[in-house]
């Protein structure tokens, strides 16, 4: 029963439209939690602070260092994995092997950054996560 009073509180306080997008979809195409058409970053990672399409405040959009644990654990283990491959497999030299896998880390971790800010940015406010405190609501 709680549950119900809940949902209808967060639905009312965000507005009916912002449900309507997926959380996925906008997050992996870096789009606008709430419409999911204007653009997330203005330039690299740093976030907008509203959506230049429908105007959605995205000042309070804060993923944390979620993304880049992510992005580490990721590439860490595909990186190791592909070492092991072009030095063991492949018998790279290994300027080759470096200049690879310096391209390698370099371009997918920007991306893969992109993709995991955009996509918990998303969730945070298809979820209305917000930051914990202690007592009533008021403070």
């Amino acid at each position: 029963m709680t549950g119900s009073t809940n949902e209808q509180e967060t639905t009312t306080d965000r507005g009916a439209s912002s449900r309507s997008v997926s959380p996925y979809r906008a997050g992996l195409g870096a789009k606008c939690p709430s419409c999911g058409e204007g653009k997330l970053f203005e330039n690299g990672l740093s976030v907008r602070q509203q959506c230049d399409v429908c105007g959605f405040d995205l000042s309070a959009a804060d993923p944390g260092d979620g993304a880049q644990v992510f992005v580490i654990l990721i590439m860490g283990a595909l990186t190791a994995l592909m070492g092991f491959i072009v030095v063991g497999a492949l018998h790279w030299p290994l300027w080759a092997v470096a200049l690879s896998l310096f391209v390698f880390i370099m371009a997918g971790s920007i991306w893969m950054l992109r993709v995991f800010k955009a996509l918990l940015i998303a969730l945070q406010f298809h979820h209305d996560a917000r930051e914990g405190a202690l007592g009533g609501e008021d403070e």
